[in-house]
Parts: structure tokens; C-alpha cells; sequence
């Protein structure tokens, strides 16, 4: 829905993987794990991305305060048409990897990985609530911008191409494994409705935000751009 402003169109746009995979949400399971006494000669490792056990390190605080001064200042639009339908994800990257795996294997410790590319060991550290798990099952992939606040801040402009990309993108800050509680917690909030439990991940969480924001031209509210003044001015 226009906002009745010209916008930009993102830059350097990754281009758009193929064969998006339909989003699975994802909630807690308690219970035993099932030991794995069978199929370990079908691991395979990943052959998609190195391994970082991080998200691509974002800009710094300095450069952060001045793409936030450089983004559009608007109010934020409607919902009106949003669906997740329209961000396809998750896209396959190398033989049976998707994205979701990819960054499970990335954000990982000694993560082992099936014939089908399915973590089924290792550890994960979440960022943002400082806590720790070895079932990939209680890890979500947080879009760091959500992808409905994405669609009211200018997105709902974009090709589905482009929104492809946006849902996938490895190269920018976008994608983290986290506790999938905490990222249903946060849902579709932005910095000035929430932030993460962790305190102490704040000025990243604020830098890897504006990073994707300046790099696909979407808008900030005021109160979002507030709430991210004041965490940046404290890096």
C-alpha cells in the first residue's frame, strides 16, 4: 500500500534463490532426545557457506547513527495484503541446504548435519537471551528485520523477487538462530516495541537493524528511529 511517498528501490539486491521452501513455524518440544543409533554413515557436511558461528558482522555504531539519519522518516504503513506467502523462504542454497540450515550449521558448534541437510547435533548459543540448547528443534531463524515489518515499511512495493531475497539474505546481518520462544516473543516489533532480553546485544541488534534497513531503502517510524538514536548514541 503506497504511503504516498516515492521510494527507493533496495541496492545491490541479492538476487532471488530458487526453490523456496514454504515457512514452518516452529514451537518448543520437551521430551527425550532420541538417541541416534542409526543413518551416521549418511552425514554429510554442509557444502553451501563457511562456517562463522555468527551473522555477518554489521557496520559499526558510527556508521549506523549515519545510515539511520539517512533513512526515510515515515509513518509506518498498513498490513493491508501482507502475507508470508509473499516473502518466499526458505530457498534452497546448495544441494539439499536451505537457508534455514544453512544459518543452524553457521550459528552452531560442531554442528552435524543428515544426508538431507537437517541438523541433528550440535549447540547453539542464542544471542538474544544468553541461553544455551543442543536440539536444533528449539532454535527459530529471526529475521532480524520481520518481513511484515518489512512489508509496512516499503516492502510491499517490491517484486516477490526481491522479497525472496530479502527473506534469504546471508550477506547482510538479516538472519540469526535464536531461541524460538524469545522470536515468537518478538513477533513482528520493531526496536522501539521490543529488544532483546540481552542488554548487552542491543547496540549490535540496533546496528545489524539499521544495516538492513539502509541497504533495502525501508522506512523508519519516529519512534522507531528514537529508540534506535538511543541505543546507538550508547555503543
Amino acid at each position: 500500500m503506497s504511503r504516498g511517498h516515492a521510494r527507493q528501490s533496495p541496492t545491490d539486491t541479492p538476487p532471488a534463490t530458487p526453490s523456496a521452501i514454504g515457512d514452518r513455524p516452529r514451537t518448543r518440544r520437551f521430551g527425550a532426545v532420541v538417541a541416534l543409533t542409526t543413518g551416521l554413515s549418511a552425514i554429510a557436511a554442509l557444502t553451501g557457506p563457511p562456517a562463522q558461528a555468527a551473522p555477518p558482522t554489521p557496520v559499526n555504531a558510527a556508521t549506523a547513527r549515519a545510515y539511520l539519519a539517512q533513512l526515510n522518516e515515515a509513518p509506518e504503513g498498513s498490513s493491508a495484503g501482507y502475507s508470508r506467502s509473499k516473502f518466499p523462504h526458505w530457498s534452497t542454497v546448495s544441494g539439499t541446504c536451505n537457508t534455514r540450515e544453512v544459518v543452524l550449521e553457521r550459528d552452531g558448534t560442531n554442528v552435524v548435519q543428515d544426508a538431507n541437510c537437517a541438523a541433528v547435533s550440535g549447540t547453539w548459543f542464542s544471542e538474544y537471551d544468553d541461553a544455551t540448547w543442543t536440539l536444533a528443534s528449539d532454535l527459530d531463524i529471526d529475521h532480524v528485520v520481520p518481513l511484515s515489518e518489512a512489508w509496512r515499511s516499503g516492502a510491499d512495493s517490491w517484486t516477490n523477487s526481491t522479497r525472496q531475497g530479502f527473506a534469504n539474505d546471508l550477506v547482510r546481518p538479516q538472519l540469526i538462530a535464536v531461541t524460538d520462544n524469545v522470536n515468537q516473543a518478538k513477533g513482528d516489533k520493531d526496536p522501539a516495541e521490543w529488544l532483546p532480553p540481552s542488554t548487552s546485544y542491543h547496540c549490535l541488534y540496533a546496528r545489524m537493524w539499521v544495516q538492513v534497513k539502509k541497504h533495502y531503502a525501508l522506512d523508519v517510524d519516529t519512534a522507531e528511529k528514537v529508540a534506535l538514536q538511543g541505543i546507538l548514541n550508547s555503543c
